[in-house]
């Protein structure tokens, strides 16, 4: 094929609106900025995607991986893009060959781009790179896409109650969903879509936002086909202006008998281990503590039974005060000998700020001895802004334990070891 014909043509990314839940994992992951969003739609900037393929696989609904032949200057724009409801039909064989597009360009496979020995050096340290897309070799199966979006399953609310200090201005709520006959199987790291009903502002109906699950795999109530979600109400944005989240605030404010219109279950990574002796190391911050908590109460059923030999269980919390920290009063009582807790709060009255990544290179002569073990395994979740000190304070711990990171890192994310969900 001729070579200007080839320059011109590229398998354009796309992803289809029909089935994205917005839940921020592309666009966090993507290392190149290539990602971008509004209220509504998630979009690739033609101009920018390199093809490294680094969004496919943490991309708990499939959504990301769409691709369309086309000629470099008929390229969806970002405006166009953000205005779909739907996917555009591929072109067609005779319209490609109108805009000069040959079969060997229709039928090529989109190359992901290799970075070489020069440019890592280079390039700026990327938290993301080492988080795994794989789940450990112990994980149970994970069932994912039961009910997609244009096919969602009704819940009814079986409980809601504020887990943060009663009264206080930022509220956190632990809801508990039943779906009665409805299968609805959900392991502990997964994660589920809400719908809120009505409409937006432009007349379309609301998409589904995405909540960790925050029970274990046998149901907030022990042997109930229910799970639970930590949901905070959302009433400023990250400018501190006055906002009101239109699914959080729907989640918060729901009544018990009250149906809601679930989608999901998604997450086929973020999974704990479920062999004996693993450890489990759990850093999170806010309502990243849900899959945490589903963990750790998992762990604790399995310590009842007597019949598990669980290894070490590690947590750092962080949260701005203990009052804005979920769960903070069951914590207290789980037994030191099952859990290692560390709290860390950012925004206590005459106190310096104190963040996870602080307690991480505190507690570093424990957490190198349980990084040498190929038994551990870490997970951490919470907003993107904590991700790159988490990462890098872990890379601090490994260094001064002789552990080289360049090895370690990769190492962690090849084994299914080292799971990052930041949003």
């Amino acid at each position: 094929m001729d070579m200007a014909t080839n320059v011109a043509v590229i398998q354009q990314h796309l992803i289809d609106p029909e089935i994205c839940i917005r839940c921020n994992t592309c666009e966090a992951t993507c290392p190149v900025d290539a990602i971008t969003h509004d209220d509504r739609n998630y979009v690739v900037k033609a101009d920018v995607c390199n093809g490294c393929m680094a969004c496919i696989s943490p991309c708990p609904t499939g959504s990301i991986d769409n691709w369309r032949t086309m000629p470099r200057a008929r390229a969806y724009s970002i405006e166009e893009q953000l205005t779909w409801d739907e996917l555009p039909a591929e072109l067609t064989p005779e319209q490609l060959a109108e805009a000069g597009v040959g079969d060997e360009a229709q039928a090529a496979e989109p190359v992901p781009v290799v970075e070489t020995a020069a440019s890592a050096i280079n390039a700026p340290f990327n938290s993301a790179a080492y988080g795994a897309t794989v789940p450990p070799w112990s994980a149970a199966h994970a069932y994912t896409n039961l009910y997609p979006p244009k096919k969602p399953t009704t819940a009814t609310v079986v409980g809601n109650f504020n887990c943060t200090e009663s009264g206080f201005a930022s509220e956190t709520h632990h809801i508990v969903l039943d779906f009665g006959g409805m299968p609805f199987p959900v392991l502990e790291g997964q994660s589920i879509g809400i719908v809120p009903p009505g409409v937006d502002a432009n007349g379309k109906a609301h998409f589904a936002r995405q909540y960790s699950v925050a029970s274990p795999r046998n149901g907030e109530r022990p042997g109930y086909n229910n799970l639970a979600l930590t949901v905070k109400r959302v009433t400023e944005d990250h400018q501190g202006r006055p906002v009101r989240g239109v699914a959080s605030n729907y989640v918060c404010d729901l009544k018990v008998g009250d149906k809601v219109q679930v989608v999901g279950p998604f997450g086929n990574s973020f999974l704990m281990p479920n062999h004996p002796r693993s450890n489990i190391v759990m850093i999170c911050t806010g309502t990243g503590s849900a899959p945490m908590r589903a963990m750790t109460e998992w762990r604790r059923r399995l310590r009842k039974t007597g019949k598990f030999e669980g290894g070490k269980l590690m947590l750092f919390f962080g949260a701005r005060t203990p009052q804005e920290l979920p769960y903070f009063g069951p914590l207290q009582n789980l037994p030191k000998d099952f859990i290692d807790i560390n709290l860390a709060f950012s925004r206590q009255p005459e106190q310096p700020k104190r963040y996870v990544q602080d307690l991480i290179r505190e507690r570093s002569a424990d957490l190198a001895e349980l990084l040498k073990d190929g038994h551990t395994h870490i997970y951490v979740c919470g907003l993107k802004s904590m991700e790159e000190g988490v990462v890098l304070a872990l890379r601090d711990v490994a260094q001064q334990a002789g552990l080289a990171w360049d090895t370690l890192g990769p190492m962690l994310k090849a084994e299914g070891r080292l799971h990052l969900e930041t949003y």
